[in-house]
């Protein structure tokens, strides 16, 4: 993996890609675009801040080298962006018009978190699923070389900005563990390292041209595969 760019380093898998990156040999060149400037850093890191989303775009289409390899854990949450309308100009426009940057300026594969359940017969009609899955069809139309889609459960962590109810998630995915074992946490939700570990490992599966398919999902149980059982890091 010659020079990977990461959307969404700052966040709670995101920052979990950044430093799987910035520690694996295979990396040599990490770019990330963010808000402020990541927590993380390392002798292989190119950070570019820009406040501005509006400019992310155009940051991308200047990143030198240029990348060979994209992964987005860009996301927000309703609360933080102050509504649903603010989230989608995240979740959803600003990760499509990345995508397009990075197809445009010859990006080979294209890693994208998105999240299990959303196609369902009632819940596709969520406006959250909506976009997810404008986002998943917007990468699959683009003709990546490869395109990558992670679809994790719940995401076990501790969030930068706790609350209330994120926490509660947690203590029931960690209790249902402790009760019917780790087959069944695993079915529910993964850990924030454990979806950015597979995320880098199916990324250099794809450099490496051994990629199951050109659109390939990744679903929880192959999340866990790929970034806890075989994770070499």
């Amino acid at each position: 993996m010659s020079a990977t760019t990461v959307l969404g380093c700052t966040g709670l898998v995101g920052s979990h890609v950044l430093s799987s990156l910035l520690a694996a040999d295979s990396c040599a060149t990490v770019q990330t675009i963010s808000r402020r400037a990541p927590k993380t850093t390392g002798p292989k890191l190119q950070a570019v801040i820009e406040p501005e989303t509006t400019q992310w775009a155009a940051k991308l289409s200047a990143l030198a080298p240029p990348p060979t390899t994209v992964i987005s854990a860009l996301g927000t949450t309703r609360a933080a962006a102050g509504g649903i309308a603010n989230q989608w100009k995240i979740d959803h426009d600003l990760n499509v018009e990345l995508a397009k940057a990075a197809k445009a300026r010859g990006v080979r594969n294209f890693v994208f978190v998105s999240s299990a359940g959303t196609r369902g017969m009632l819940s596709a009609r969520a406006p959250y699923s909506r976009m997810k899955i404008g986002v998943e069809d917007s990468i699959k139309d683009l003709e990546f070389e490869q395109a990558i889609i992670l679809r994790p459960g719940l995401i076990i962590g501790e969030r930068e900005s706790p609350n209330a109810f994120g926490a509660l998630l947690n203590n029931l995915v960690h209790g249902l563990g402790r009760v019917m074992g780790q087959g069944a946490k695993d079915a529910i939700g993964q850990e924030a390292d454990i979806i950015a570990k597979a995320a880098v490992h199916a990324a250099r599966i794809a450099e490496e041209g051994k990629a199951p398919a050109k659109y390939w999902v990744v679903e929880a149980a192959d999340i866990v595969r790929l970034g806890r059982t075989e994770w070499v890091g």
